[in-house]
């Protein structure tokens, strides 16, 4: 068990007092003592941070936690949605464009968007002239469907989101490729390939934002003869313009140019660097340290400098900064299934307990971290309002001590009771909450015991509810962004009872409720996005009146941009990472 000392509170508080400070100073653009050659604060916030085509040299990446897989059928992580445009391709994908505009859908694989009939249930597509393979064999539409079909194998590569599962195969008929009869393993009904160069995809019910799901990395093909099954992750043959040459989990990383790969048969990748590398280090001030040094040019988590690293950024090198607005909601998930959880006052007292500003603080501060959410719908999807039933705002984040005493009386548990909380060991501003919590919860007798895990191992620890359950987890300190700027590319994975999985999970909280499951039903049948926004508004009213998951923060964070890094600028469609396919270097 974690213990805080009353210290560390005043340290964070005066560090960001400092970091605020800095931040505005920057914000006004002064500083005739910035010591930087970069491109000025904010310049790849706003726009894009020295502009260049230039090919050649290494892009340098450092991270503090691993990937959760290169596989893309299996990734999660956002950043590795990210990366893996370097090595995998999609039929359709988002503008290489900063800002908002890159929430565009275009075309990648295929000549065009989707040829849409039979009432928004049929998409089909044609696959472009001269797209490879690494060894320079072609891509065909069969790639495509194999690719797509992998995700239903979740007893091989678990992992992953699953929309296009519930989308083209609801009902679960298929077994995957591994378990498929067929000779050539494409007894996907739901998909045809009349050719090599034409792919069909057959849906159950109409839905708006199946584009957006082909967009994934789960949309990428995979060649058959190339498919190792869980050991894919360890080396994924590549359809994009680099190739893997090493990797060591938790250690480094390696890409080189893929030579097959044509820039004519690709309009979205600029594929400036020669090569690109990742190294780990799990010491986030240790990273923040040799990102100032110069060893490195991108912190690939995207995840924010700590504390110290904020002031030390913005104090000597304004220039090389960016403070980026993301997608992201930083939150706490209660697992309704573990004790004393599965009753709503017991949460309830949770959520009055807390002391919002303080949880805000560990991430940075108002200015520097973000803005105290009041609900889990980020202000960038449709539906997103200003609904607060538990008053956080008003009492402007501070604790609510008589309500939370009430509502422990409701449950049953008038001098409190005890929980454990988990949070990932690799992402120390996780931990720095959990630790801010724990104070405020025990001031109302709420004993709160932190468990740190690696943040590589939370598919099977997090992401499987027979392992909460086991370890009496009811809590975990965890952060969101939309897989699609829609309430379907934000909500669906978190409170779906459908989407429920023994392995993979991302309904933590176990939520399965007949009336929200029935608004994302309804929301996907909406052709009209404003009116799908309303029925994704009153599906996360309900999800804040059942107090399953307490947001505090919508967040922001301070990014480094090396003075080496060309083409940087934040991507709407990337949750406001920079856009990782168009870097390169000086």
């Amino acid at each position: 068990m974690k213990h805080l000392r009353s210290s560390r509170s005043r340290r964070i508080v005066g560090a960001t007092a400092v970091v605020c400070a800095l931040l505005a100073t920057a914000a006004c653009g002064g500083g005739s003592d910035d010591k930087s050659s970069g491109a000025g604060f904010n310049a790849g916030a706003k726009g894009v941070a020295n502009k260049s085509t230039k090919k050649g040299g290494t892009l340098k990446f450092i991270n503090k936690q691993n990937f959760d897989s290169l596989d893309p059928q299996r990734q999660y992580y956002g950043f590795a949605w990210d990366f893996a445009r370097f090595y995998s391709r999609q039929l359709i994908t988002y503008s290489p464009k900063p800002g908002e505009a890159s929430n565009e859908l275009v075309p990648d694989l295929a000549t065009s968007t989707g040829k849409i009939t039979d009432g928004g249930k049929t998409y089909t597509y044609t696959l472009r002239d001269g797209i490879t393979w690494e060894d320079g064999s072609p891509i065909t539409s069969k790639d495509v469907k194999y690719g797509i079909e992998r995700i239903w194998a979740k007893d091989v590569i678990s992992g992953g989101p699953d929309y296009l599962r519930q989308a083209l195969d609801p009902k679960g008929e298929y077994p995957g490729p591994y378990k498929d009869k067929s000779k050539d393993k494409l007894g996907l009904k739901a998909i045809e390939t009349p050719d090599d160069k034409t792919i069909s995809f057959h849906l159950d019910q109409p839905n708006g934002d199946f584009e957006q799901m082909l967009a994934m990395p789960t949309g990428s093909p995979v060649k058959r003869e190339k498919d190792t099954g869980a050991q894919y992750t360890n080396r994924p043959f590549s359809s994009g313009p680099y190739k893997l040459t090493s990797y060591t989990p938790g250690k480094s990383l390696a890409l080189v140019r893929n030579d097959k790969w044509k820039k004519s048969s690709d309009p979205i990748r600029a594929a400036l660097p020669d090569q690109v590398t990742v190294t780990f280090n799990s010491n986030l001030e240790a990273i923040d340290k040799l990102l100032v040094k110069g060893d490195y040019d991108v912190f690939l988590s995207a995840t924010g400098m700590g504390q110290s690293g904020r002031a030390a950024a913005l104090k000597e090198h304004r220039g090389n900064v960016d403070n980026m607005v993301t997608n992201f909601v930083r939150y706490v998930d209660l697992v309704t299934k573990v004790k004393p959880f599965d009753n709503i006052h017991c949460r309830k007292a949770v959520f009055y307990a807390t002391d919002y500003t303080q949880l805000q603080t560990t991430r940075g501060g108002p200015q520097a971290g973000g803005d105290i959410a009041p609900n889990m719908l980020p202000k960038s999807v449709k539906g997103s309002d200003d609904y607060d039933p538990y008053g956080v705002m008003k009492r402007k984040g501070k604790p609510d001590t008589a309500k939370a005493k009430d509502e422990l009386k409701q449950c049953g548990k008038p001098n409190g009771f005890s929980a454990k909380i988990v949070s990932r060991n690799d992402q120390p501003n996780e931990t720095a909450a959990a630790e801010a919590l724990q104070e405020s919860l025990g001031k109302v007798g709420i004993k709160l015991d932190i468990n740190e895990i690696e943040g590589g191992s939370s598919a099977s620890i997090t992401g499987s509810p027979s392992v909460m359950h086991k370890r009496g987890y009811g809590m975990s300190m965890t952060g969101w962004g939309p897989d699609f700027p829609t309430g379907q590319g934000f909500s669906r994975p978190l409170y779906d009872g459908r989407f429920i999985q023994q392995t993979g999970n991302y309904n933590v909280t176990e939520i399965n409720d007949k009336a929200i499951n029935k608004d994302f039903d309804d929301a996907l049948k909406e052709t009209d996005p404003a009116k799908a926004g309303q029925i994704y508004a009153d599906m996360n009213h309900k999800v804040a009146d059942l107090a399953v998951s307490m947001p505090f923060l919508y967040e922001k964070n301070i990014t480094w941009r090396s003075s080496r890094l060309t083409n940087a600028y934040s991507s709407s469609a990337y949750n406001g990472r920079y856009d990782y396919a168009s870097l390169g270097v000086k």
